[in-house]
């Protein structure tokens, strides 16, 4: 199956393209402006989705995993990326001033609690925003999962999926100076905050191609480039953010703080072949959570238009529908 013909069955399971009924821009206060839309039932149940990267930002098609009768749909381009502004800025961008940036949000919507949809780095965000606020999450809904720890950042920039995909490391490392290999993130990093936009351009495209090549078990080499303002925001906010461990507190923090949110029901959506975000990091999330279901997904990769990605998540969010009446 080429990924054209996967995509347009994934879309058999969404629901219809909508619009938003509001968006708007809210001023943090330190510089950065975020933007915010809404879209769906405005006296529905509400859902915050968050998006992957970081620094990738949102997207109408993120709206259409919800039934928009029932759902209050909220999406934000977090700090840095997207309409959000500064862009591709990392002053004032961590972490913490993310989940500081949700509870704005949700007090400027007036919603007292919500379900907190995300997927790769939005799955961490929405652990640690549900760790950090736990009486605001009503309920969690992961997609590939990522931890934020050293392994799984081993795992993706120091070898471990390039033996899956050795002409596409070769092409992803091959800019970089062969002293320098040992520690990938460090050397784009270099490169990405060097000041010339032209090389911070050309490594940002490198950075973004890797993973984006690798999303989906659809794909059959590298994709093409990404526009240059996408790729360079992007690369420069995921690198950034990796070089810092994520702004945690230690490695594998949330694993050990998981205990904090054991009462809050969650639903994990795995693709059993994700080379982005292996199994291995849903799977040591749900054990011992009593409170959460792990759904292993067959065939499918990371992306969150996997077809059996979007066909689970759809069950599982028209399940809350249909259980919260």
């Amino acid at each position: 199956m080429d990924q054209r013909s996967g995509q347009k069955r994934a879309a058999e399971y969404l629901y219809s393209p909508i619009d938003p009924f509001d968006q708007r821009v809210i001023d943090m206060g330190d510089g950065h402006r975020v933007y915010v839309e809404q879209c769906g039932n405005p006296e529905g149940q509400p859902v915050l989705v968050l998006h992957g990267g970081p620094g990738g930002g949102c997207s109408p098609a993120m709206r259409r995993y919800f039934d928009p009768a029932h759902y209050r749909i909220v999406l934000f381009d977090q700090r840095g990326c997207g309409r959000s502004r500064p862009h591709a800025s990392v002053q004032g961008n961590t972490t913490w001033h993310l989940v500081s940036d949700i509870e704005a949000i949700r007090k400027a919507l007036g919603i007292e609690r919500l379900i907190a949809f995300g997927g790769s780095w939005g799955a961490t965000l929405a652990l640690i925003y549900a760790l950090s606020h736990p009486e605001r999450v009503s309920r969690l809904v992961l997609r590939g999962v990522f931890l934020m720890t050293q392994a799984e950042l081993r795992w993706f920039y120091g070898g471990g999926a390039g033996t899956f995909f050795p002409d596409l490391w070769q092409r992803f490392t091959a800019p970089v100076p062969e002293a320098e290999r040992g520690d990938l993130i460090a050397a784009y990093n270099r490169r990405l905050f060097s000041g010339n936009l032209v090389e911070e351009t050309r490594f940002g495209r490198a950075w973004a191609q890797w993973e984006n090549a690798l999303a989906s078990i659809q794909n059959e080499g590298a994709l093409g480039e990404s526009p240059a303002e996408y790729a360079r925001a992007f690369s420069r906010l995921e690198n950034h953010y990796f070089v810092n461990g994520g702004f945690l507190e230690s490695d594998g923090w949330i694993l050990r703080e998981r205990h904090r949110i054991a009462h809050i029901p969650a639903v994990i959506v795995q693709g059993r072949y994700d080379m982005v975000c292996p199994p291995q990091s849903a799977w040591d999330l749900s054990q011992g959570w009593a409170a959460c279901q792990l759904q292993m997904v067959g065939m499918a990769g990371h992306a969150l238009s996997e077809p059996g990605i979007s066909e689970a998540l759809v069950r599982v969010m028209n399940g809350l529908r249909v259980a919260q009446g």
